[in-house]
């Protein structure tokens, strides 16, 4: 069965949400402004991913999910 209401691929029941959607919490929960985050990666460059996720979680403790859209919307932006 197929309609609006009812997904047709995996994809399309699959909500995917950009980095930037998660800033207004970012800086609700940790009281600095995005580009405060970004200054801070920008002193990363050349580390992975996950290297720089890992930074924020452990140095500035972020969450998991704020860490990782950081520094996917960062690496993106840096393309």
């Amino acid at each position: 069965m197929t309609g609006k209401n009812h997904p047709t691929t995996v994809a399309d029941s699959v909500k995917v949400k950009d980095p930037a959607s998660y800033f207004p919490s970012i800086e609700k929960t940790y009281g600095q402004p995005i580009a405060h985050w970004l200054t801070l990666l920008q002193g990363l460059e050349g580390k992975k991913h996950m290297e720089m996720v890992a930074w924020l979680k452990s140095d500035h403790q972020l969450g998991h999910g704020h860490a990782n859209a950081l520094v996917a919307y960062f690496l993106a932006s840096n393309q």
